[in-house]
């Protein structure tokens, strides 16, 4: 039977990344809580409302428009806590340090107003062994009412050995001068502050030097779902009401960096990237649809 875990609010970020932190201290005596399979368990909240505030400081931070609806990623961060909730129990299958945001899918049935109080539901589902690691699917669903408005399945990897590990890598592709970009986008850390600020993401590895060394990166890098919403604002005001956005995470960016934003209107939508300026190689590729 699905253990429901009923909010009152938000969890805050700050305490979920000391869950974190402590879950990767193993217990006394070589003892695990861990399984291998997934907790069956939910976290519900009902009646978010929107502060505009936050929602402006979220544009501000990922450069789309501010107004009376919600951007299509916005409810990312407010629904990031609620999957962490999850992934931070001592129960779950491995430790959320160390997991990286894999690829991301957004479903949106409509646009959502500012206004509408939203009720979330999330679960994880779908463990899975990857060549890097193990793969979880993180589930959330939002509602107006009855009415489902927008859906998201966020994949995260957890790089440790699996079945899978230690077979044949594949040829690299070789790097090549991409094409002319739509337009050429300089991020630094000052951007980068303002959407940890935003997101309340202060991952180390994106504000801090020293954590980003710790965790194995030479600088800080971008948050991927900066990277995923900033690319939207290429084509603002073109983005379908009904639309499915599917963001797949390359190589990371590193800060200070130039990149590349291209945006091709295709059959039925957009194909979205963000490409190294000199090397060529990804990182991101979207599709909108």
């Amino acid at each position: 039977m699905t253990q429901t875990i009923t909010l009152s609010e938000l969890p805050r970020n700050g305490g979920l990344y000391a869950k974190a932190a402590l879950g990767a201290v193993p217990l006394p005596g070589g003892l695990s809580a861990r399984k291998s399979t997934l907790p069956d368990r939910q976290v519900k909240l009902d009646g978010v409302k929107v502060d505009p505030d936050h929602l402006a400081a979220y544009c501000h931070a990922t450069g789309l428009r501010f107004g009376d609806t919600l951007p299509l990623t916005y409810p990312f961060i407010l629904a990031f806590p609620l999957s962490m909730q999850l992934v931070v129990a001592r129960d779950f299958p491995f430790s959320a340090v160390g997991a990286v945001h894999f690829e991301n899918v957004i479903e949106r049935t409509r646009e959502i107003s500012l206004a509408e109080p939203l009720d979330f539901t999330a679960h994880i589902e779908n463990l899975r062994e990857h060549p890097k690691g193990l793969l979880v699917d993180a589930i959330t669903e939002i509602r107006v009412g009855r009415e489902l408005v927008w859906r998201q399945v966020t994949t995260f990897l957890h790089q440790q050995r699996t079945s899978l590990s230690g077979g044949p890598k594949p040829e690299p592709k070789p790097e090549e001068v991409p094409p002319p970009p739509l337009r050429v986008t300089r991020v630094d850390q000052k951007m980068i502050n303002r959407y940890a600020a935003a997101s309340g993401d202060h991952n180390p590895i994106h504000v801090s030097g020293i954590g980003a060394k710790a965790m194995g990166f030479p600088k800080t890098i971008a948050h991927g779902m900066w990277s995923a919403a900033n690319i939207l604002s290429t084509i603002e005001g073109r983005v379908p009401e009904k639309t499915t956005y599917t963001v797949r995470f390359g190589k990371p960016i590193f800060l200070p960096s130039s990149v590349n934003m291209y945006a091709d209107k295709v059959d039925g939508g957009w194909d979205l990237s963000i490409l190294h300026p000199k090397k060529g190689y990804p990182h991101l590729t979207a599709t909108l649809r």
